[in-house]
């Protein structure tokens, strides 16, 4: 009999070469396979007639071919097929389609999805452009009519295809799928084939009856209206006739809200219980008497906010502690999370611990230092009477200066060591490592973060984690859920809000000579600038967002034949690139040192211009930086180098070239390089070329909130989780039900009922279950997440 755990090569139609195809894609099990979920249904029950449809709309048609041909154009074959419901007709068109010209006959029924477009050659008419596609049986035979009645008369799941790049992989779309899935669902509930019951018995595979397939305590299931895990499973890969499209499209119908619930309890009972771990681990208490109260009020630059104050009060609470501290700290752009870290620091210090600050960038890196001497430059240690030591290790540094920095940090000396993943190398070594403050946490791993921590072989190290991308709630639950959260909701007095404004690239003579009244009236100016150099320059820290790739990936994953169709038109496309020019050129960017030049001789002539990005050396940077700070400097020309960490009052105007181009925390971490003086500051959002939909609300949303955390909610509503903070996030968990953005109330119910069921023991949940739980987390844990302890 099969069952969840049996290897995939044992299910009927998949087979040995089929199962490492399938592999290669994550899927090694029966489990694996049932929770490819269908990414979409279609009502073949009660198809939509095609006069109720409007322009615009992604739309699923099933009607009868009335005819196709395939045209040759001058630049590429073009495939059309005429279908029809009635007196309506929607024509396809497929690009490059000569392969489909033997594929579709007159009379034949055709399901059809894609985006309805108007016609231009008939009135009232639409069209699709490369539509999905799936032949529907008419008179099938033989195992085609077995399984017909999955592709009609129902509502009908469609899947990313499986398929891989072999000749025979892009069968393994929608339609086999559906297949294989309904013949597992009825071997498991029918007890299997004797067959298949010896070949899996022959290799190791043991029967579990159904019931002990289950993964959630009866008693809870009960509680919170949930179905059986099997029930769930069917009722989502082949829902009943009357199951409303509106919930299984929103994922809310009784089986999505099981499995969804099932893997976000997993994963906050795993987060549960690593944060029970911690406080079972020994860590260091430290004290603040008055030694330490005289030697934090020796660094406030300021009079600290209240939100400053009470952050302040929950890190030293947790510091107290004899367990090791986990905390996130966040807050927006210019709330003051910088000195409330030196602070934390001084605490440790203070104690005779030294401190580490680990940023991703070495002018990040080199920013904190900087800040860092000054504020600690004049003070002076109550516990030695002597100076604070601070000390900067970044890769660049020449060796005689690392090996240097090494030895201070070994023996000691250094109190506050800053640097890049450098302080991470194995030739550093603490001598007394009591404070790991992690900046821009989103830019490192959990395991880099891990590697800081295990420094000090004696005691866990407290930790604090900082971000100055405020993190929505969701994502504070889960790629952060092991860490207590302190956030800074205020901002330091004396702030004025920041005039945000769109405009064009026509209009940049505007805009330089705004700029030039500013600097006229002392003040200075940055502009920032996607590239360094060229329109194929690659820039790491750029967080680029490719709305194009974004809004293709989310419409739909293209089926077995539009598949075959891109690898024909890649094909033609490079035996015709010398030929002719592209259809949809590429828009030139401009770049930071192109535009440092043109400026400098036209709209910006007679102004002092600086360069800086993230190429220059160490020094060169540090120079650029400290003219444009002294006020050398009228307008410093950049990439996203200045993005975090650059602190100049008198900088009131924020101009970023290529708007469109740049992701919307990003452009917010930006805009908060000015707006630091009590002058009245501006950021300036110029556009050039195409902008797209996404592109469009990024910038709208911009210009009408500076709140960092309303931006973030968007910003992840735009992106999905997977790419919020511009690059893959390691440690961030790959769902296969759950989506954070969607599942909202899920997760919080997840939270508390994983916190219940650590916690205590409910009388209600047999021991059996318990350990079931328990061991059924272990080998989650391990295998779909793969969390560490950081």
């Amino acid at each position: 009999m099969l069952e969840l755990s049996t290897p995939v090569k044992f299910v009927r139609r998949v087979g040995e070469r089929v199962a490492v195809e399938l592999a290669k894609r994550g899927i090694d099990t029966v489990e694996d396979l049932l929770y490819h979920l269908p990414f979409r249904y279609e009502d073949r029950l009660n198809p939509v007639p095609i006069s109720v449809l409007k322009a615009g709309q992604m739309a699923s048609i099933i009607g009868e071919v009335r005819g196709a041909a395939l045209l040759h154009t001058r630049s590429m074959p073009l495939f059309e097929m005429t279908v029809g419901q009635g007196l309506d007709t929607v024509k396809c068109m497929w690009f490059r389609g000569a392969y489909l010209k033997d594929k579709f006959r007159t009379g034949q029924m055709v399901a059809l999805y894609g985006k309805l477009e108007p016609s231009r050659s008939s009135a009232g008419k639409f069209k699709m452009i490369q539509p999905q596609f799936e032949l529907l049986p008419t008179d099938a035979q033989g195992e085609d009519a077995e399984f017909s009645m999955l592709e009609v008369g129902r509502i009908v799941p469609v899947y990313e295809t499986l398929g891989g790049t072999t000749a025979w992989g892009a069968k393994l779309g929608s339609k086999w799928l559906r297949r294989v899935l309904w013949s597992i669902f009825e071997e498991m509930e029918s007890g299997g084939s004797p067959t298949h019951r010896e070949d899996a018995a022959m290799n190791g595979a043991q029967s579990l009856p159904l019931a002990d397939q289950e993964t959630l305590p009866k008693s809870m299931r009960a509680r919170l209206k949930l179905p059986a895990r099997l029930e769930a499973l069917k009722a989502v890969h082949f829902p009943e006739a009357g199951t409303p499209m509106v919930e299984l499209i929103a994922a809310t119908t009784p089986g999505h809200r099981r499995l969804i619930f099932e893997e976000l309890f997993y994963l906050e009972l795993g987060l549960e219980l690593k944060r029970r771990r911690m406080r079972e681990r020994e860590g260091t208490a430290f004290t603040t008497g008055d030694g330490v109260r005289k030697a934090i009020k020796q660094v406030l630059p300021f009079h600290p906010t209240a939100a400053q104050k009470r952050v302040l009060g929950e890190i030293v609470t947790d510091m107290k502690r004899p367990q090791p501290m986990r905390r996130l700290l966040q807050g927006d752009v210019g709330s003051g999370k910088t000195i409330v870290a030196m602070q934390a620091a001084l605490v440790a210090i203070e104690n005779g611990y030294q401190a580490a600050l680990m940023a991703p960038t070495e002018i990040l890196a080199t920013q904190h230092y900087l800040s860092a001497r000054k504020l600690l430059g004049d003070a002076i240690s109550p516990k030695t009477g002597r100076p604070y030591r601070v000390t900067l290790l970044t890769g660049s540094l020449d060796e005689a200066t690392k090996r240097q920095a090494r030895a201070t940090i070994f023996r000691g000396e250094t109190h506050l060591a800053i640097g890049t993943h450098a302080l991470i190398e194995d030739k550093v070594d603490f001598a007394n490592l009591g404070l790991v403050i992690v900046d821009e946490q989103h830019r490192f791993g959990v395991q880099q973060r891990f590697r800081l921590m295990k420094k000090d072989d004696a005691l866990d190290p407290d930790v604090l984690v900082m971000t100055a991308t405020p993190i929505p709630r969701t994502l504070a639950l889960t790629l952060y859920g092991d860490l207590d959260v302190s956030v800074i909701d205020e901002l330091p007095p004396g702030r004025t809000p920041i005039v945000t404004r769109r405009t064009t690239e026509e209009r940049a003579g505007d805009v330089w000579a705004f700029v030039k009244k500013q600097v006229a009236a002392g003040r200075q100016a940055y502009i920032v600038y996607p590239v360094i150099e060229g329109a194929k320059d690659d820039q790491p820290e750029l967080d680029f967002a490719h709305d194009e790739e974004v809004e293709a990936k989310t419409e739909a994953t293209l089926s077995a034949g539009i598949k075959t169709a891109k690898k024909v038109a890649k094909k033609s496309a490079a035996k015709s690139k010398s030929a002719k020019p592209e259809l949809f050129p590429k828009q030139k960017l401009r770049s930071a040192t192109e535009m440092y030049e043109e400026l400098g001789k036209g709209g910006l002539a007679g102004l002092r211009i600086e360069l800086l990005h993230g190429r220059m050396s160490s020094d060169d940077k540090e120079v650029a930086m400290a003219r444009f700070k002294r006020g050398d400097v009228d307008v410093l020309i950049a990439t996203t180098v200045i993005e975090v960490g650059v602190d100049v009052p008198n900088a009131t105007v924020m101009v970023i070239e290529h708007a469109e181009r740049f992701g919307m925390a990003q452009m917010h971490q930006l805009r908060g390089r000015v707006g630091r003086g009590a002058a009245k500051s501006y950021c300036i959002l110029m556009t050039g070329g195409r902008v797209s939909e996404q592109a469009e609300a990024r910038l709208d949303a911009m210009v009408r909130t500076q709140d960092g955390f309303e931006l973030a909610e968007l910003d992840l509503q735009q992106r999905g989780p997977g790419e919020f903070f511009g690059t893959r996030q390691a440690g961030l968990p790959e769902f296969r039900v759950a989506n954070l953005i969607r599942d909202r109330e899920q997760l919080e119910l997840a939270k508390v009922e994983a916190a219940r069921f650590a916690r205590e023991p409910d009388p209600k949940v047999s021991k059996e279950e318990r350990e079931a739980v328990w061991a059924r987390l272990k080998q989650q844990w391990q295998r779909r997440y793969g969390l560490v302890e950081a």
